[in-house]
């Protein structure tokens, strides 16, 4: 009695070791929404469940386009307060100027997901649909591109805008293998580890390639002294405030000392400028703050950038998310 006692509570015990491992290996893993994406240039993940909690955005009344808002009418989901999680794969293309521009998108959304209802509109939308792998694939005429969208399972979505079905096949080859917690595109595989851990919101890869101009990276109407090109890690954090953190992956030391410097002299231009000029609204104030958090430091062959995001800014920014994840 007492051997068969033993026995139990070993196997009691191993079995808690092995939850703890599964939890904490889970824990660890990158979200679904990004492991199913395909190969890309570049992957943006979004948790807005922390940000929503941070903002109360989806309390707020957004005005949406007519367009929009019958997509809202028709489905009801109301993407500020019905999405919880998104990730984007960026695509750079080699035409700029072709009908696909400089980057095209795979998405994938996490939520509250009236299916009937969603399948319904994209029927009614969609100019033509296919079937791959017991999913119907419904092919929707978008500025000059074919948005294709799928329904992955209850509460997922998939789309891409690609020239080619390719990506959405991929998605769709990952969702029905997804069992494993790190499966998922070389990218994801190759930079995941360097995210910030409870990170609401990252972007791996050549993130800056949608505000590309000339091959330099266009923000906030500057010019940065950086590539397009160049790969990034970059993260917020919500633990009190928003910890923003920016990796820039140089080739070596002295590159990184470099861009280090170049931003450095660019940051104090751009704070002289800020301080010189009187702040009234609310959202240029929240600016102002985050312009003085900011501080940009050399480690290794890293350009490290760091600062703290205003809640208010962040309510600005959250205004309409809606409108730019339907595009």
């Amino acid at each position: 009695m007492r051997r068969r006692t033993r026995y139990s509570l070993m196997g009691a015990a191993v079995l808690l070791v092995a939850l703890a491992v599964a939890v904490i290996l889970r824990k660890e893993a990158p979200p679904e929404c990004a492991r199913l994406l395909p190969e890309s240039d570049a992957i943006i993940y979004f948790d807005l469940r922390p940000l929503r909690l941070a903002t109360h955005f989806d309390r707020t009344t957004v005005p949406h386009s007519p367009e929009f808002q019958r997509f809202i009418d028709a489905t009801g989901f109301v993407f500020e307060r019905d999405l919880d999680q998104a990730a984007f794969a960026l695509h750079r293309m080699p035409d700029p100027n072709g009908p696909n521009g400089p980057v095209a998108f795979s998405e994938v959304f996490e939520g509250r997901i009236d299916g009937k209802r969603l399948t319904a509109y994209l029927n009614s939308v969609a100019t033509s649909k296919e079937t791959y792998a017991g999913h119907d694939i419904f092919c929707i005429p978008v500025d000059g591109r074919t948005l294709r969208v799928a329904m992955l399972g209850y509460a997922m979505v998939a789309a891409s805008n690609t020239p080619t079905p390719e990506q959405i096949h991929s998605i769709l080859d990952r969702y029905r293998s997804a069992a494993s917690p790190f499966a998922g595109s070389s990218l994801l595989a190759a930079r995941y580890s360097e995210v910030p851990l409870l990170s609401a919101a990252w972007g791996i890869g050549k993130v800056g390639l949608p505000f590309a101009d000339n091959g330099k990276l266009q923000m906030l109407g500057l010019t940065l002294p950086v590539p397009a090109d160049t790969t990034f890690v970059a993260s917020v954090r919500y633990v009190h405030s928003l910890h923003l953190r920016v990796e820039e992956i140089a080739d070596n030391d002295a590159s990184a000392a470099d861009s280090a410097a170049a931003l450095n002299s660019l940051l104090t231009l751009v704070k002289s400028i800020e301080h010189s000029q009187p702040a009234t609204a609310p959202e240029d104030v929240a600016m102002g703050e985050l312009i003085d958090s900011l501080k940009i430091e050399q480690e290794k062959s890293r350009t490290v950038v760091t600062g703290t995001v205003p809640v208010e800014l962040l309510k600005k920014v959250t205004d309409a998310p809606g409108e730019a994840a339907a595009q």
